[in-house]
């Protein structure tokens, strides 16, 4: 039952040969199962889920609904949802239990999705291997000794391994794009502002994006026409008529302009992906497109900039959580400034901590013009450059990272090399563009996505090419032998 696209099983719903409480209990089964290897799921919500399924199954039996309904859904545990633990996997939050649900979380429980519970994640959304949760780390499906690349390496694996149909994601890096290359799943991040980001919680504010996580693009169009459009809760929030990502799927690539960066293919990038790329990008072009070539020339100065600009907006997001408004709180303090110091101390792990530290330095007085000033400017300059290749092209196709998965631990004391890991797909987030990664083939036994970039509100033309791709090509079938 895992094996069936989201279409094949609503139409099982819709035509009542299963139940929603079936589904789920299927899914709920395989989870006890399976993720005490993965440990992909921070919590599991089992009653939850089979209330929500039987209110679906009324639903389905009154002929309400749409294609969603009934099937269950996993969240990255950065969203807020009313009753159950978020704890964005920081002992931070380890016993905080959200009043309210998530503008996503809102929309997914009108269509009448059930959750199965929430994914395991690097502690804040910082991270680029899943490592840094302080409920330990998840594994990819593909090889347990591997990374499933982060933040959302817990819904990349629960998707990769059968625990869930689909998951959603944040992305503020590369979070959605980089897990779902290294498990071998699709996952897109829309346009900044896209996706409501009301109840998701903010590690950096102007990067910050939710999206969907599935196997295959016809899927996460679904999913991302449940989720998005505006809401008046999210300032950052595009108010905008929404478009239905589903109904472009089918649209042919003959003539369509894809543009490949020659600065992707140069020193750093792993010859084994290098290979995938490129047969991917063919596949592209005996599907009719033109491939042409354009010019990022400064692809290079987004990494730096990024890691100036996230961290000033993360000093300043996590310095609510301070064990007196927010957060965990120390036993006995001797004073008020004993009390801030060892709740911060005690409550954020090392990565964090890292970040905040460089965030508030890049923000104090006489460092301002030095750094923040600076990255904002070269912030400009990497969108320039997509405004710029976008006028050749109609989208921009390349590597997700510049390896496959890595092994759990082999960079954990070079934090320099783990944020090179997004190198491709940070300068994204600096232009506030929609990009995908979908899977595309294999290096030694683990996945290899395809990067898909588009210009603004282009989310129907990725998820058209994905789907096209996808067509003609069956590495999003492929499921780990373990899982299957």
């Amino acid at each position: 039952m895992h094996r069936l696209s989201i279409k094949q099983m609503s139409e099982k719903l819709q035509a009542r040969e299963i139940t929603s409480v079936a589904l789920t209990q299927h899914y709920l089964d395989r989870i006890e199962k399976y993720d005490g290897d993965l440990n992909a799921y921070i919590t599991v919500t089992p009653e939850l889920a089979i209330e929500m399924a039987k209110k679906a199954d009324e639903m389905l039996d009154k002929g309400e609904g749409s294609l969603l309904t009934g099937i269950p859904v996993a969240h990255k545990d950065i969203f807020c949802i009313d009753g159950v633990k978020t704890s964005c996997g920081s002992k931070m939050l380890h016993n905080f239990v959200a009043p309210y649900d998530a503008t996503v979380v809102e929309k997914l429980k009108a269509v009448g999705m059930p959750i199965l519970g929430k994914t395991n994640m690097d502690e804040f959304a910082m991270g680029s291997s899943s490592e840094s949760s302080y409920y330990g780390p998840t594994k990819n499906p593909w090889r347990l000794n591997a990374v499933p690349g982060g933040s959302s390496g817990g819904s990349a694996a629960v998707i990769a391994a059968g625990l869930a149909p689909l998951a959603t994601g944040t992305d503020t890096g590369g979070s959605i794009r980089q897990p779902a290359s290294f498990c071998g799943i699709t996952g897109i991040k829309p346009t900044y502002g896209a996706v409501s980001r009301y109840g998701m919680i903010a590690y950096a504010s102007s990067f910050d994006q939710g999206g969907p996580m599935s196997r295959s693009a016809e899927d996460a169009a679904w999913l991302l026409d449940a989720m998005s459009g505006f809401d008046a809760k999210d300032s950052t929030s595009l108010e905008q008529e929404k478009p239905d990502y589903t109904t472009r799927l089918a649209e042919s690539l003959k003539g369509l302009r894809v543009g490949v960066p020659k600065e992707y293919f140069g020193e750093g990038l792993d010859a084994s992906v290098s290979d995938v790329t490129k047969a991917a990008i063919e596949v592209l072009r005996q599907q009719g497109a033109d491939i042409v070539e354009v010019s990022l020339p400064n692809k290079d100065l987004a990494v730096p900039a990024y890691y100036v600009l996230a961290p000033a907006e993360a000093s300043s997001n996590l310095s609510r959580f301070d064990g007196v408004r927010y957060g965990h709180r120390c036993e006995n303090p001797k004073d008020l400034s004993d009390l801030y110091m060892r709740s911060r101390s005690e409550g954020f792990g090392a990565e964090v901590k890292r970040r905040i530290m460089v965030g508030a330095y890049a923000l104090s007085e006489g460092y301002y013009d030095a750094y923040y000033l600076k990255a904002q400017k070269l912030r400009r300059m990497v969108r320039d450059d997509f405004i710029k290749a976008f006028e050749q092209c109609d989208v921009i196709v390349g590597p997700v990272a510049p390896t496959p998965a890595f092994n759990i631990g082999e960079k954990s004391d070079d934090p320099i090399s783990m944020y090179l890991a997004d190198l491709y797909t940070i300068p994204v987030n600096l232009a506030g563009l929609p990009a995908m990664s979908i899977p595309a083939g294999f290096s030694e036994g683990l996945p290899v996505g395809l990067h898909l970039i588009g210009t603004y509100h282009s989310e129907g033309k990725l998820l058209n090419v994905a789907h096209q791709f996808q067509q003609v090509t069956s590495w999003h079938e492929q499921m780990p032998e373990a899982y299957q």
